[in-house]
């Protein structure tokens, strides 16, 4: 493609006009066969992103439960530092990468399968940035929790904790960046595959740091670095060698640098909103600090919402799902379909 064509791809609008047949039936009501259709795309879209999320959180989880071992104050700190992170980043990180399900859903229904890469890089560019002001905010969580008025001691364990996992900050705006990627073009089993792998791996790794050397409970923090960087780079390695996605992945394009302003107007909204839902649980950890017995509550309760937050990701993947379908039926420009999908 040359440079006019691919200029004319940046300018044009993502929603193509109907097609003469789409505008004749927009009104029609869906058939019998176009909603069995529709289900199946989505139970198979669903499917493979609900396994997934359980085992990108199930790391978590891990980590918990081997600091688990260790004692109140290393569970506690843990459990606090856990939950400052995913209020302060990884909930804005997920918010804001949700704009890929518009522009690289709707770019891959139109057919610019070049855009996808051109979005997926001014993505990234946009959240491993954003990941710079986050990370200082991380490495100063445990001053930050002591001023709000929690615990000194788990504040200061919450921090050593923190510090160690903002590796996994950066890692994790690439793995949802290349999972958005990949999921608006409908292939999903990959990130199966690469967060299998890295949860595998995060058994043992999580063990041996945490029990075999002197880290501790922070061993679980690097083991979380470690284990997410792993799934990070398994699907930029896919995405840059598998054949599904060589019209998808162009190569690196200065491309990226334009729209950062259109992104930022989809993506900052998204992270508001998703991040809304996020704090809702983890901000009763954070909460339960200020109980008479701080320690033993922030535990018990970390591991109950732990729960509770499993059971999260089933609604938040089958509405990525829709999502997806949507905006590959208004790329194509079958609205009509596009309904169908979130009916």
């Amino acid at each position: 493609m040359d440079a006019e064509e691919q200029a004319a791809g940046l300018e044009s609008p993502l929603l193509p006009a109907p097609q003469e047949h789409e505008s004749q039936t927009t009104k029609g009501k869906q058939t019998k066969d176009e909603i069995i259709k529709e289900v199946k795309k989505q139970l198979s879209l669903a499917g493979p992103l609900v396994s997934s999320n359980f085992l990108l959180f199930g790391m978590q989880v891990i980590s918990v439960m081997y600091v688990g071992h260790l004692g109140e104050l290393a569970l506690a700190g843990a459990s606090m530092a856990t939950s400052f992170a995913t209020v302060t980043g990884l909930s804005l990180i997920i918010g804001m990468s949700f704009a890929l399900d518009t522009f690289c859903g709707q770019s891959y229904g139109a057919k610019q399968y070049h855009m996808l890469g051109i979005h997926l890089q001014r993505a990234m560019l946009v959240l491993l940035l954003v990941c710079i002001p986050l990370s200082i905010i991380w490495f100063n969580a445990g001053h930050i929790l002591e001023f709000l008025g929690q615990d000194p001691e788990i504040a200061a364990a919450a921090g050593s904790y923190a510090r160690f996992l903002i590796p996994c900050l950066f890692a994790y705006a690439v793995n949802q960046c290349h999972s958005k990627f990949l999921q608006s073009q409908n292939n999903v089993v990959p990130m199966i595959v690469s967060t299998g792998i890295a949860t595998l791996l995060h058994l043992i790794v999580c063990g041996v740091l945490v029990y075999k050397t002197s880290l501790g409970y922070r061993g679980a923090a690097v083991a979380n670095s470690i284990s997410y960087w792993i799934n990070a780079l398994t699907l930029v390695i896919y995405v840059r060698v598998s054949p599904s996605c060589k019209h998808t992945w162009t190569g690196f394009s200065k491309d990226a640098f334009h729209g950062i302003v259109n992104f930022l107007k989809l993506s900052v909204p998204s992270a508001v909103m998703i991040s809304l839902e996020i704090w809702s649980f983890e901000m009763m950890v954070l909460l339960s600090g200020f109980l008479p017995n701080p320690k033993l509550e922030t535990s018990v309760l970390s591991i109950s919402l732990n729960t509770c937050s499993m059971v999260f990701m089933i609604p938040m993947a089958f509405s990525g799902a829709a999502s997806t379908r949507v905006s590959n039926q208004l790329g194509a420009g079958q609205p009509r379909l596009a309904v169908l999908s979130v009916s």
